[in-house]
């Protein structure tokens, strides 16, 4: 698995299928659930099959070789949002 890319999120804590979406490792809802359903997504390196497990900040998502961790909005200054 490549090493994750940090994701930015602006709350406390995001779902699984939508964090899957901002992260470009699905492209929508509709592409999420199957990939979830089927075990081929990881959070921190445990299969979950759950879409709307609650990711924190420090979570690591995997899916097909790409990782993405989930980060804090605050560590970043330069975010549109």
């Amino acid at each position: 698995m490549s090493e994750p890319v940090d994701v930015a999120i602006n709350t406390d804590s995001i779902r699984l299928g939508q964090f899957l979406k901002l992260a470009n490792l699905v492209e929508s809802g509709a592409e999420a659930k199957p990939v979830i359903a089927d075990g081929m997504v990881t959070v921190n390196g445990e299969p979950e099959t759950r879409r709307g497990r609650q990711l924190q900040v420090g979570d690591v998502v995997g899916l097909a070789g790409q990782a993405a961790r989930v980060a804090d909005e605050s560590a970043y200054d330069d975010l549109p949002w």
